[in-house]
């Protein structure tokens, strides 16, 4: 098993194959509109404009579970995403990412990339760097910049 064996809900509510991504390599992001992370969508832009067109894509999966940070329905998280910072890169419905409703996605890949002291996610703005071959790489915290994953 591994990533692209998922399906996840769009942020219009259409399902979507994970397989679509094959042979990319994924930046998997929980976000939050109302967070003192909330500026990182600059950052994530950033790395998406530099490294699309190789094959990166970043998936954005806004979780309201942490302080409900991430309030609105999907369609007022796109239009605040796309206009304060102009992001053109993938965004889901919004999940949980942890406790008994947590995604399956996401439970899949707190089991391949546990963080420092617990598999759960601590907060938003947790990133998961997925290789092309499917396979979780990499798990990176809140407080690590898009810009510094660029290597």
């Amino acid at each position: 098993m591994n990533i692209y064996d998922f399906t996840v809900t769009d942020n219009k509510g259409n399902a979507v194959s994970l397989g679509i991504f094959a042979g990319k390599v994924l930046l998997i992001v929980n976000t939050a509109t109302a967070c003192g992370f909330t500026p990182q969508y600059e950052g994530l832009q950033r790395l998406y404009d530099a490294y699309h067109e190789r094959g990166f894509e970043i998936l954005d999966f806004p979780c309201n579970q942490f302080g409900r940070q991430a309030p609105g329905a999907d369609e007022e998280i796109e239009q605040f995403c796309t206009l304060k910072y102009h992001t053109t890169f993938p965004r889901f419905a919004k999940i949980n990412v942890n406790g008994a409703k947590a995604d399956p996605l996401y439970t899949y890949l707190k089991s391949r990339q546990k963080g420092a002291v617990t598999p759960n996610i601590k907060w938003n703005f947790t990133k998961f760097l997925v290789a092309r071959d499917g396979n979780v790489a990499a798990r990176f915290g809140p407080a690590e910049k898009p810009d510094t994953l660029a290597k």
